[in-house]
């Protein structure tokens, strides 16, 4: 999708949102652009299929850092399927659920040279092409006792899952993929997997997950292929333990993950070669480790809710921490703390206004090697440690169908060298249902 027509779409947007807005759709499917189809979406419905489509893009603007200023636009559209197999085929709790996603446009970080670990615009990445994000098979046994998935699944979906409101991939999807991403996959990368969940009465649940490790989803050759592509090296099996109180006589609710995960693939050592000696020196193989670890929770909490006839609206509070093994990950933490007030405004009570800040830490034994380098007289290279961000947004329900999110974004440190220029983001994150 070009420039131009992200453009034109935004501006056709903004200049049909105040008629929309003012209007009260009762509608059928009066939260999507084109409604119900004359009827034919509630019909579908009625008979168990509810088929969907999202587009989302993000334009960013550097004002600093980076080797020059620049503005790039990217985007994201997902075509999906959900199918109640209990409508259709009679099978109690049971679900199946379709979604093909399609990449498109350019990327700040890698155009202008930011340097930066985290990507100032999530949705770009794995490649701009199309993908079979999700096909798998759902369903709830003994009364929401079990829950059992299985097909092509993204890992994100179901383990350290987080929202992407903001634009910065520091504070978007599940932490883990943010740090490890050569073999935890988020959205939109899917690969044959399982996952059992089991719901614990009056605390929260337990679940557990078999994921194929695989790189060869990774490129075009295999995205919209629904075979296993050969280059299995393992399985990541992550364990997630959710409690979900409610505080208070105002209900606040809270969600509070406690997760780890082991890659069972053989792995490399960030430092070390079969030797023992530093790589950066002595050359040769690096030292072979078996599998990969790491632990992660992440706590979503409501602190205030105004109105009980408005449950949603209030401030919220988040902490994401991920902590990966040292001796195969070049980044080995990740640190992301903020707050969401949603319905700022009596008149926007859908609106709502995000704060976070976060830290991505390399490796110490990656920065002791980039040490030698340079004492080696092999550099001069930048010694990484953390990269430190902060973004604000605004986000603006300009309809049921329409959202925009502007926000700024200012990264400290980027790629964790403090010698490099930080980088001042002015983005743009639009949603639209269709």
């Amino acid at each position: 999708m070009s420039n131009s027509f992200g453009a034109a779409l935004l501006a056709a947007a903004l200049v049909a949102c105040p008629a929309i807005a003012q209007a009260a759709d009762t509608t059928p499917f009066n939260d999507t652009l084109s409604g119900d189809w004359g009827g034919l979406r509630t019909r579908l419905h009625d008979e168990g299929v509810d088929v969907r489509l999202d587009y989302t893009s993000e334009t960013a603007s550097n004002v600093q850092g980076g080797a020059k200023e620049g503005t790039r636009y990217t985007d994201q559209w997902a075509f999906g399927a959900t199918l109640d197999l209990d409508k259709l085929l009679g099978l109690n709790n049971a679900r199946f659920q379709a979604t093909i996603t399609d990449r498109n446009g350019r990327n700040l970080s890698s155009d202008v040279h930011l340097g930066s670990l985290q990507q100032v615009q999530e949705v770009y990445g794995r490649g701009q092409t199309f993908r079979i994000t999700q096909f798998w098979y759902d369903q709830v046994y003994f009364d929401g006792l079990l829950d059992w998935k299985i097909g092509r699944l993204t890992e994100g979906e179901d383990f350290a899952a987080f929202s992407c409101d903001f634009m910065n991939l520091t504070f978007c999807g599940a932490p883990p993929g943010n740090i490890v991403g050569d073999y935890w996959y988020n959205w939109p990368v899917s690969q044959w997997a399982t996952r059992i969940k089991v719901a614990l009465d009056g605390f929260g649940y337990v679940q557990v997950g078999a994921y194929e490790v695989n790189p060869n989803y990774l490129p075009r050759r295999y995205a919209f292929n629904l075979d296993d592509p050969p280059g299995a090296t393992g399985a990541l099996i992550p364990l997630e333990i959710g409690w979900l109180p409610t505080f208070g006589d105002a209900a606040l609710k809270g969600s509070y993950k406690f997760g780890a995960w082991y890659n069972t693939s053989k792995g490399s050592d960030v430092f070390e070669n079969t030797q023992g000696q530093p790589l950066v020196l002595a050359g040769g193989q690096p030292r072979g480790r078996d599998g990969h670890y790491g632990v992660y929770l992440n706590f979503l909490q409501q602190l205030t809710r105004p109105s009980a006839a408005e449950p949603n609206r209030g401030l919220s509070a988040f902490l994401n921490v991920t902590f990966a093994d040292r001796q195969t990950a070049a980044i080995d933490s990740q640190i992301a703390v903020g707050m969401v007030y949603t319905g700022p405004f009596e008149s926007r009570p859908a609106d709502d206004i995000g704060l976070g800040l976060g830290r991505t830490h390399v490796n110490s034994r990656v920065a002791n090697a980039e040490r030698l380098q340079n004492a080696a007289g092999l550099g001069p290279v930048g010694v990484q440690t953390s990269e430190y961000v902060g973004e604000i947004y605004y986000s603006l329900h300009a309809t049921h169908w329409l959202i925009l999110r502007p926000n700024l974004q200012y990264v400290l440190q980027p790629g964790g060298i403090s010698h490099n220029s930080n980088d001042i983001i002015f983005g743009l994150k639009l949603s639209l249902r269709l």
